[in-house]
């Protein structure tokens, strides 16, 4: 295992140099790639192949079934954490099949036992809850070797990995959007089909382009996957349905990467999701490369206090309008921070002071442009306090926001932050109010005075932009 994972890293090097492509262009047929883990075609078979530049038909063994037991277990086990154990088999090379989560033959299985007896436990093919935990570690050492990141596609709304050390953003497609290697060896590509159905695109995918060679496919009521070449490259693509929307991606790769590609291309599949719920956190661990929140002007030299967790670890934190903001201080314990904006003008500093006792609020901010179409328009939600939790929950981008009552007395600042679930479960966000009276605690600690505020509320809230590596 550690000599595979050093071949992997090396292998990665070698993907990034202009040298690569050219090795990989001059290779004699039938010899196999390090990492490769097709079989070697014979002598009379690569004749086909120089004739045909089409890759031969290796004989696919007989898929087997796994206990009825352990299927049935996995049954139990929700589809995101099944994808998700999938998914991190194969970036840690123990998973060597397609990608879509499924548990009903022996690979998956063969693969979690695999890596059980890797750690000298027993081979039961159910991983305990620190066997999965030791995975996801594992896992995540190798998406740190290749930039994993989790993003939003603004072309299409889906949310998926991207390995960003080893792709580049190529552009907008009239349907989606692309990204590729420096020489092209690595295609990922997401598209958005407003009228459509599953069943006939399930059919039309494993026919266009032609000189498809599909290995495997599975049509499922909301999605289907399918994998197999595509000329001289290997490809997974996964799509999703609502109602007649379509959203989908694929991932095409040399087949001289496929040592590199394979795990991180069932990956790149298993963690795409169409239609993210809109209140849906990423994993613990996880930031949004680019975070939304709201911030409340303190006073006109441009101070300003915002929630602690969308300004975190930014390359850039920008607010529109007025320029780029600094980060002078935070709290964990309240989730607060300190912004400065140098040189801004016209702020309009909101009224601190007062302390608002009732559980009927307001919640002034700005939704993120997931949820306003684009748009940076401020808004106001109505809200319940039951103790510091708030509900309903707030639209993302109300992290930060102020709460009032009813009278315009200022009651606190909105958090929000993931909520714990149990494994496999999709997280959440919940919204908390960090009162009043800790802000002013807060802001007089870094010695800031707010000034008075006489006009409305909604002059005082602007969005911050927080931009991560």
């Amino acid at each position: 295992m550690r000599l595979r994972y050093i071949g992997m890293i090396v292998c990665l090097a070698l993907a990034s140099s202009p040298a690569f492509a050219d090795a990989a262009a001059s290779s004699k047929p039938g010899i196999a790639k390090p990492g490769a883990s097709r079989p070697v075609p014979n002598k009379p078979a690569m004749r086909v192949a120089r004739k045909t530049g089409r890759k031969p038909a290796a004989k696919k063994p007989a898929v087997q079934k796994p206990a009825a037991a352990t299927v049935k277990a996995y049954e139990a086990v929700p589809q995101t954490e099944r994808l998700a154990i999938q998914a991190d088999l194969a970036l840690t090379n123990y998973y060597d099949g397609p990608p879509g989560g499924d548990f009903d033959d022996a690979r998956t299985i063969d693969a979690v036992k695999a890596f059980q007896k890797g750690g000298n436990g027993k081979e039961t093919g159910m991983l305990s809850a620190d066997e999965r935990a030791r995975l996801a570690d594992a896992a995540q050492r190798h998406e740190a070797e290749v930039g994993w990141r989790l993003i939003d596609d603004a072309q299409t709304g889906a949310r998926f990995g991207l390995p960003e050390k080893l792709v580049s953003p190529l552009g907008v497609l009239r349907t989606g959007s692309s990204w590729t290697s420096g020489h092209g060896q690595i295609r990922i590509e997401t598209f958005r089909l407003h009228e459509g159905g599953l069943a006939a695109l399930f059919d039309q995918e494993k026919k266009t382009p032609r000189g498809r060679g599909i290995d495997y496919s599975k049509l499922n009521p909301d999605s289907f996957v399918i994998s197999g070449t595509q000329g001289l490259k290997n490809f997974v693509a996964r799509v999703e349905a609502s109602g007649a929307e379509l959203r989908g991606i694929t991932v095409l790769y040399d087949q001289a990467t496929e040592g590199i590609m394979a795990g991180i291309a069932v990956a790149i599949a298993n963690s795409f999701e169409g239609f993210p719920e809109s209140n849906a956190a990423y994993p613990p661990g996880e930031d949004r490369t680019v975070d939304y929140g709201t911030a409340i002007v303190v006073d006109r030299s441009g101070d300003l206090v915002a929630s602690r967790q969308p300004t975190s670890a930014c390359e850039a934190l920008v607010v529109p309008g007025f320029g780029h903001a600094v980060r002078i201080a935070a709290d964990a314990t309240d989730d607060l921070a300190l912004l400065r904006l140098y040189g801004a003008r016209q702020l309009v500093p909101a009224a601190l002071s007062g302390d608002s006792q009732v559980d009927d609020l307001a919640l002034v901010g700005i939704a993120g442009p997931f949820a306003q179409h684009g748009h940076d328009a401020v808004s106001k939600v109505t809200a319940h306090l039951d103790g510091q939790n708030i509900t309903p929950m707030p639209p993302l981008g109300f992290s930060g926001a102020a709460a009032i009552d009813a009278q315009g007395r200022f009651a606190g600042i909105v958090a929000l932050k993931a909520a714990a679930a149990a494994t496999g479960s999709t997280a959440s966000w919940q919204a908390t109010l960090v009162p009043a009276n800790a802000v002013r605690a807060f802001l007089t600690a870094h010695r800031v005075t707010p000034e008075p505020g006489g006009d409305a509320i909604e002059k005082s809230v602007v969005r911050v932009i927080c931009v991560r590596k």
